[in-house]
């Protein structure tokens, strides 16, 4: 980083938050150049008492999900020249007296994303049903192994080139997963600190916890299936065809030593070749749309 002063922006997802919006505007404004608010459609006043507080608001006309709100933080930060972005949840689960401690291997240059951990903290105050669900994500995400223990976090702090670099597209939950995906595929540097997530069993999460694992899951697929296509098609297909191989050399040997015509295995062999065939052709396929796209940005 240069010596020149860094612009550093808070964005702000927000649907339906007019209880505590105010109060995480007023605190994270503390510490940041510019505070920026996604209102996802919310019909209460949330973005009328994020602009009287000073932030810019950009607006969905409809709720859009988690994922469309980080789209358009993304988007405006990097339109305006951000040198770090930090998001948090406007709900107050996000304490933003921890803005200093995400930015600051930003700013020394030591990372690219900082993950605000749930998990390093000292406390590990969270209910049992988040704690077992990150983790099954974190293993699903294939990041368990890889050091990053709290891959679900929205607490996160982002340096001008991963602004500039990610272009997350995932309308949902898995845009969190997607983002890490995508960090890691262009080789950008991802540190985490500890800190506390404040839960309120109060105000209960807007999003059901298994919906939002299902979603996370399924955009983890979808994204390592475009990633790796040869593995996640190829192996599935060639075992297909094993089995529909063997199922036509018993279906000939039985039929030489019996004359009998066996349906069953004739069925196996056919649509185990078919789909062994289908799967073959996608990952080819994809490996060379995906060959071609990688060329044409080099």
């Amino acid at each position: 980083m240069s010596s020149r002063k860094l612009f550093i922006v808070a964005c702000i997802p927000a649907y339906n938050e007019e209880k505590t919006i105010a109060k995480v505007l007023l605190k994270t404004k503390k510490y940041v150049d510019k505070v920026i608010v996604c209102d996802d459609g919310s019909t209460d006043m949330t973005a009328a008492i994020a602009e009287a507080l000073g932030a810019e608001v950009v607006r969905h006309e409809r709720n859009m999900g988690y994922g469309a709100a980080i789209i358009s933080l993304f988007r405006r930060a990097r339109a305006m020249g951000a040198d770090i972005m930090v998001t948090l949840d406007a709900d107050g689960q996000h304490d933003p007296d921890y803005v200093p401690r995400l930015i600051e291997p930003v700013m020394r240059g030591d990372a690219d994303i900082v993950i605000g951990s749930r998990f390093l903290a000292e406390e590990v105050d969270i209910p049992a049903y988040r704690r077992i669900g990150i983790k099954i994500i974190n293993w699903i995400t294939g990041h368990g192994s890889k050091k990053i223990s709290d891959t679900q976090s929205g607490f996160r702090a982002y340096s001008r080139k991963a602004i500039e670099t990610i272009l997350p597209a995932e309308m949902g939950m898995g845009v969190s997963t997607e983002i890490l995906l995508k960090a890691e595929e262009r080789g950008l540097r991802i540190k985490e600190v500890p800190l506390k997530i404040i839960y309120d069993v109060e105000r209960p999460s807007k999003i059901n916890p298994v919906t939002h694992g299902l979603d996370v899951i399924f955009s983890t697929i979808k994204h390592l299936s475009v990633r790796h296509p040869l593995m996640f098609y190829g192996i599935p297909g060639t075992l297909c065809l094993l089995i529909a191989l063997t199922a036509g050399i018993m279906l000939i040997h039985l039929f030489n030593l019996t004359r009998y015509f066996s349906l069953p295995l004739a069925v196996v062999a056919v649509g185990f070749g078919l789909l062994g065939a289908i799967l073959f052709s996608t990952a080819l396929i994809i490996w060379i749309l995906v060959s071609l796209i990688k060329e044409a940005r080099q």
